[in-house]
């Protein structure tokens, strides 16, 4: 039986009113994910519905395909109203909460008429009468916005909410941000209150959030140049990005319930609709919740150090993230660096794009010529949020590219190096019980041989490595001391290097062509890379090339990913940004901040406390003692990969190192759009959505049209994460099986929507008799 892990990097586009469709088609992503979790951890769970469709689908592929398979969204980025989904999302998923409460918050508050700031209302029938004529002309001249783009059975709706706009508040954002502030808090709050489930990734499984917001007015930033030598720039992006490691327990939110208001707020904050987010609208939710925000100032330093530094954090204006990221690949694509695998993984970016065709060829405003308020408008918000995402998708391709080059490589090293690694020891050293000295000697030996037969290489090696180790501590120095106001890590790496330098590491290699005494006890003190590298080798070949052998049980392959993967995390630990942090204490970012001045304490300081002896010794006995359980076939292919590495990673770490490449994996990408969920109605986004209405607000203005989007969001979810799942299945599944499987998961969806009443009934049964035509 195979074992394969779908990880899915979700990455959900601003939208406007379509944001409510995006909920739709993330509330299935949590179902599968949801089902998936109950399907490899068994724990008694009843899953009924759409959640119990995706389970027997997951079962009927194990027994047809004979692949175990485990869906894990584990990253999730979003720009304006997306990235209000990815923030609830990513909520759900780390604490095993319910996403129920974010449809409701969807579909009965996401009203123009519930986000109206009580200030801007007309407080009586004749307000703004003068206005009243304006607002006549505007809703029923012939062509107006209404006639053209609102449907016949919502136009009368629409006009008077339109004309309450237009009658109340001039020159000021119409909706309130306290109250959208307070809606959010409330959304969290009822999830927290609902049964919560296990959360839905491993334990200890990375998940990250990034969201994009844009500081209004900037905030000084420095870029090193040729001349002058540092200049200052203002800087408008702002990404406001969360990491959690997965717990055991349910119920622990990702981050403190306020700092994902402030991101959801903030990242939505659609300009002349809402005002600008300030700090003190967060302040004054706390006090009115009484919730105490005890990380208030370490989350404010990190996502905005600069204006910490100069005291401006409470004159800072957030507003819509999508005015200068609408879609955030670069973050989604940077978080898959640090990811390990257990198993064999299939790497998936998916995006949900509701509209992706926006421009009609026949359509006759086309041709017309652009006007004087349509090129300003084109120019500064329509343009910029529709810009396709090619660059992003070309560097997502090359990236996948080259890791494909790499896996190459090294499997065609792979002979040479196990005869190496055999020729050295002896054909039977494998039969010898690997105690934690002999593997300490066999490694040093096989260290020693790597770099004798490397040759002129082994330098350029032994410098790539120190080099990254030193740009690695930089990092760790530099996200420690804000208070510096450094334009990047160069000057602490440069001071680092320095005091090295002093210390006599001004070479790294002796007259064999080895690294010398200095170098060695330099990379036993701070090398926490070789060490991770040379277990996620371990790992992957445990995933993925021995994993079919019929030679090795399954029971033993799953043993054997079990105990490195705890060896890895005793390494990650060490490296973790937030977990060093919280172990070094005050004491180390008082050495940070006098890093410039005192390089050599905070060098001692880190060799001292950040790798200690004692893990290596641990990291030993743990793999003496699987190694020992192991049956002979594994241990000796273990024990020739374990023991081989450094001779991988001679001839590849200045290829990973240059192409930022930790992992082998190619990355596949997917979208989610109306224009490729077609089973149910042809047509696409125009035969489907109404939120397009309006210019994209249109479901702000009607129930009828949030629940429309919202059941068609469920829908076309399903289809394209049941399409997704098979395709992850080598030679597909059977035509009449995903058939049977996306029929029974749409009447699902729509006996639980019919159930829970949150939907019309019309609606529901005119969806519902289009299925049956279609599937009979």
């Amino acid at each position: 039986m195979r074992q394969k892990e779908l990880r899915l990097a979700l990455v959900c586009y601003g939208g406007v009113s379509l944001a409510v469709y995006m909920h739709g088609v993330t509330k299935e992503i949590w179902h599968l994910a949801r089902a998936s979790r109950a399907y490899h951890c068994p724990g008694g769970e009843v899953l009924e519905g759409v959640t119990g469709v995706y389970r027997d689908f997951l079962e009927e592929i194990e027994k047809t395909s004979h692949l175990r398979l485990r869906v894990l969204p584990d990253i999730l980025t979003g720009a304006s109203a997306g990235g209000i989904n990815a923030v609830f999302l990513a909520q759900a998923i780390h604490s095993g909460q319910s996403l129920e409460p974010l449809t409701d918050l969807w579909l009965e508050n996401a009203d123009v008429s519930e986000l109206m700031d009580p200030e801007a209302q007309p407080v009586w029938r004749y307000a703004k009468f003068w206005a009243q004529p304006i607002a006549e002309w505007f809703l029923s001249r012939p062509g107006n916005a209404v006639t053209e783009s609102v449907s016949p059975e919502t136009r009368h709706e629409v006009r008077t909410k339109v004309s309450n706009l237009v009658r109340g508040r001039w020159f000021n954002p119409p909706f309130s941000g306290s109250r959208f502030s307070e809606m959010l808090y409330e959304a969290l709050e009822s999830m927290a209150d609902t049964p919560a489930g296990k959360p839905l990734l491993p334990p200890l499984h990375p998940i990250d959030l990034f969201v994009t917001a844009t500081d209004f007015r900037g905030h000084p930033e420095m870029l090193r140049l040729n001349s002058p030598s540092v200049v200052e720039e203002t800087e408008h992006r702002m990404p406001i990005d969360f990491r959690g490691i997965t717990p055991a327990d349910a119920g622990a939110g990702i981050a403190d319930p306020l700092e994902l208001v402030l991101a959801a707020r903030s990242t939505a904050s659609f300009p002349g609709a809402f005002p600008p987010l300030v700090i003190d609208e967060i302040d004054r939710l706390a006090a009115q919740a009484g919730h105490h925000w005890e990380s208030r100032g370490d989350f404010l330093a990190r996502i905005m150090p600069g204006h910490v530094r100069k005291g401006t954090v409470e004159s800072v204006a957030l507003i819509d993230g999508s005015v200068l990221v609408n879609a955030p690949f670069g973050a989604a694509l940077s978080a898959i660096e640090a990811r390990t695998s257990q198993r064999e993984v299939d790497r998936r970016f998916v995006y949900i794009e509701p509209r992706p065709i926006r421009r009609n060829e026949n359509d006759e405003a086309a041709s017309r010529p652009v006007g004087w308020f349509g090129t300003i408008f084109g120019s500064l918000s329509t343009i910029p949020r529709e810009q396709p995402i090619r660059d992003d998708l070309e560097r997502i391709e090359q990236r996948s590219k080259d890791a494909a080059s790499l896996k190459r490589i090294v499997m065609g090293l792979r002979p040479e190096i196990d005869r190496a690694v055999e020729k050295l020891f002896g054909h039977t050293f494998f039969l010898d019980s690997p105690t934690p000295k002999r593997l300490a000697n066999w490694r040093a030996k096989a260290q020693d041989a790597a770099a004798q037969r490397a040759g002129y290489a082994f330098g350029a090696y032994a410098q790539t490595k120190y080099s990254a180790i030193i740009d690695r501590l930089a990092q760790l120095t530099h996200s420690a001391a804000p208070e510096l106001a450094l334009a990047d890590c160069a000057p602490i790496a440069n001071a680092l290097r320095h005091e090295l330098e002093h210390r006599g590491l001004t070479t790294l290699t002796d007259e064999s062509g080895g690294a010398n005494a200095a170098a060695i006890g330099f990379f036993r003190a701070h090398d926490i890379g070789f060490r991770v590298r040379r277990l996620q080798l371990l790992a992957r070949r445990l995933s993925r090339d021995w994993e079919v052998d019929p030679e090795i049980p399954d029971d033993a392959l799953d043993v054997a990913r079990g105990r490195i993967y705890e060896i890895l995390a005793l390494y990650r630990r060490a490296d973790d940004n937030a977990i060093l942090g919280a172990k070094l204490g005050d004491g180390f970012r008082a050495l940070a901040r006098r890093v410039l001045e005192e390089p050599g304490q905070l060098l001692d300081f880190l060799a001292e406390r950040r790798l200690l002896p004692e893990q290596d010794l641990e990291a030993e006995r743990m793999l003496a003692d699987a190694l020992a359980e192991m049956p002979r076939n594994l241990k000796r292919r273990m024990l020739l990969t374990y023991l081989g590495f450094p001779f991988y990673d001679v001839a590849t770490l200045p290829l990973t190192r240059s192409e930022g490449l930790v992992e082998y994996n190619p990355v596949k990408i997917d979208r989610i759009s109306p224009e490729d969920a077609l089973s149910i109605r042809e047509g696409g986004t125009q035969s489907t959505l109404r939120g397009i209405e309006f210019y994209n607000f249109g479901a702000f203005f009607s129930r009828a049209y949030r629940e429309n989007d919202y059941l068609w969001g469920r829908l076309h979810g399903a289809e394209r994460m049941i399409d997704l799942v098979a395709s992850t299945v080598e030679g597909g599944i059977p035509g009449e099986m995903l058939r049977r499987t996306k029929h029974e998961a749409f009447l699902a969806i729509l006996d639980e929507e019919a159930e829970a009443g949150r939907c019309g009934m019309g609606l529901i049964e005119t969806i519902r008799s289009e299925i049956e035509q279609k599937f009979v």
